[in-house]
């Protein structure tokens, strides 16, 4: 077994993948359909072990995401189902998701039902993670993407059958089909939402994403936020939070590392919101804003 992991973490290192060692692991216990792998005290390796690893460590070596080889991606205190053509949540945006989480246990701690709308949803980890974390809490999902939505009520209803998992807010969750440039998306919820986060597509149309996992698998349109500097898509994020946030509610979203000031500025020009804040993740990198709507 040591030997196994070795020569997959020394070939994975070679290809350039970020965490050769971890992926080396994970691959391995996926080969052999344990949930961890103690390896102080590794199990003695099964006939045919190698003959299932190797296509494994190939995909991964070809910079194939992880999580679409294991079929899964860890995201806070979920386990989410992950699928080739929607985007693969990132562990930034926990960060984020703790923001919403946070105020919406204020909320419930001052007696009050929070309602949580997702944008741009993607496999729905922001708004599964707030429906299971804060159980009195309602949560909306959207995604224009017909896949991304699927996804979500496939995660939603695989996190319900799970021994840990009869949380009436994940039993309440709204999952839709909607344009975030539509003026009339969730029309029924305006002025009345209390948390509006989103992680939006925000990279410039002319970037090219570094990570090869990013640039070669996740889908474009979950990417690339339009216009030249990728923020048409939160600019229509910022205008529905606009519609649908209660006075005194929180707006949250996510950004790259180095559209802080100008989403800010985007933000602090609605006149509708507080004076918007950066926020950084956990490399002290800025990675999202922060404002309350203003009373009108």
């Amino acid at each position: 077994m040591r030997t196994a992991l070795a020569q997959a973490t020394d070939r994975l290192a070679a290809a350039g993948v970020p965490s050769p060692r971890v992926d080396a692991i994970a691959l391995a216990e996926h080969a052999l359909g344990v949930p961890q792998l103690i390896l102080a005290l590794p199990p003695s390796v099964p006939e045919g072990f190698e003959a299932v690893l190797e296509p494994l460590v190939r995909r991964r070596e070809a910079r194939e995401p992880l999580q679409h080889i294991l079929g899964r991606a860890a995201f806070r205190y979920l386990s989410l189902l992950a699928a080739p053509g929607v985007f693969l949540p990132r562990p930034e945006t926990e960060v984020v998701t703790q923001e919403a989480v946070d105020e919406a246990n204020r909320l419930l701690t001052a007696g009050r039902e929070a309602l949580v709308v997702d944008l741009c949803t993607g496999s729905g980890a922001i708004a599964l993670s707030v429906a299971m974390e804060v159980p009195g809490s309602r949560v909306v999902a959207v995604d224009v993407d017909p896949a991304a939505v699927t996804l979500t009520r496939v995660n939603a209803a695989a996190l319900l059958d799970g021994a840990d998992s009869d949380s009436d807010g994940l039993r309440t969750v709204r999952i839709e089909l909607g344009d975030v440039s539509d003026p009339g998306l969730l029309a029924d919820l305006a002025d009345t939402v209390d948390i509006l986060i989103s992680n939006p597509p925000y990279i410039p149309d002319d970037a090219v994403p570094l990570d090869r996992e990013v640039a070669e698998h996740d889908p474009p349109h979950a990417l690339f936020g339009g216009g030249q500097n990728g923020l048409d898509v939160p600019r229509h994020v910022m205008l529905a939070a606009v519609r649908l946030l209660r006075q005194g509610g929180l707006f949250v979203m996510e950004h790259a590392d180095l559209q802080g000031a100008a989403v800010r500025k985007l933000v602090d020009r609605t006149n509708a919101f507080s004076s918007a804040t950066t926020h950084q993740d956990l490399t002290g990198r800025d990675r999202f804003v922060v404002a309350r709507r203003r009373a009108t």
